[in-house]
């Protein structure tokens, strides 16, 4: 049972909790009228405290969807946090108003923090480089809906691997389906962290670390493509210097199999070019959608609505 519990890594979730989530959402998308009334009579906070377009939109749509409501702010100089209120003390304040709250924070373990105060479903909609599970519960309805499996596969990530937050969600969940292999495509600078690659070791999980996209794209089964951020970096010249290292383009995915699909988090600078988004094998547009749908699974379960 997920009712009335938190969200804050996937490793919360048992692989056999993570099906019924897809299958949840994959209902939903064949028959949404049946679940626009189910959570009528219930409030979602959604507490960011930076900046966000697709996570936010997406939960409130959800949320919207399923015939509920919304309260929240969008940047935290806009509520008390302006003033010094604590995590703990936002928490509890707001946990009197709303029956789930959903957590966007720069600093990780913020979400961790806010559950131990909580009364009420904390979601982590992503905390600094750390952890991003919804999005990962998107990246894997996308490939589980488009693949059909989330196992046997070869799976690319590329670009910011130091601190892209849904690269390390997504290693870390993929790796516990069998038999996938990751190719980790970044420059030296932006390696996967230690931490990452411990976990890929301890469970003996196939990896390949190279400088060069076009040395394993003709390979993959999936191509994860990461934005270079800026808000990461400390250090301006070493972004400006970085930020144009991988750029998927026609001529480059010209080597990848027919059968590849590309995905990326969003939002996307110039790491994929325009030119990309009518060749079949893009896919983060549909990604973006099945995001909505895989949240309402999720607060369908969390709520525990019938």
């Amino acid at each position: 049972m997920l009712r009335a519990r938190h969200l804050i890594d996937t490793s919360d979730l048992t692989l056999k909790e993570l099906e019924e989530i897809f299958d949840l959402a994959h209902q939903i998308m064949a028959n949404p009228k049946e679940f626009s009334h189910l959570c009528e009579d219930k409030i979602l906070a959604t507490l960011f405290y930076e900046p966000s377009t697709r996570t936010r939109f997406s939960f409130e749509a959800a949320m919207l969807r399923l015939g509920g409501k919304i309260i929240g702010f969008s940047e935290p100089n806009s509520s008390s946090v302006s003033k010094g209120e604590s995590i703990a003390d936002t928490t509890r304040t707001v946990g009197c108003y709303a029956d789930i709250i959903v957590m966007r924070h720069p600093k990780e373990g913020a979400p961790k923090v806010a559950s131990m105060y909580s009364d009420v479903p904390i979601i982590n909609a992503g905390d600094g480089g750390h952890q991003h599970p919804t999005q990962t519960l998107t990246d894997l309805l996308t490939i589980k809906s488009i693949k059909g499996e989330l196992s046997n596969l070869k799976i690319g990530c590329c670009g910011d691997l130091k601190f892209g937050r849904t690269v390390h969600s997504l290693i870390k969940t993929l790796s516990r389906f069998e038999n996938n292999k990751f190719y980790l495509i970044s420059p030296n600078e932006l390696r996967i962290p230690e931490y990452v690659k411990g976990e890929l070791n301890k469970n003996n999980i196939e990896y390949t670390e190279v400088e060069k996209l076009d040395d394993v794209i003709g390979d993959l089964d999936i191509l994860y493509m990461t934005r270079v951020q800026r808000e990461r970096f400390f250090n301006e010249e070493d972004y400006i210097r970085l930020k144009d290292s991988y750029i998927l383009d026609i001529e480059k995915i010209k080597n990848a199999p027919e059968k590849m699909i590309i995905l990326h988090p969003l939002p996307r600078v110039n790491e994929i070019s325009i030119e990309v988004d009518d060749d079949p094998r893009a896919c983060y547009f549909k990604q973006a959608q099945y995001g909505m749908y895989v949240r309402m699974a999720l607060i369908v379960k969390l709520l525990g609505a019938k």
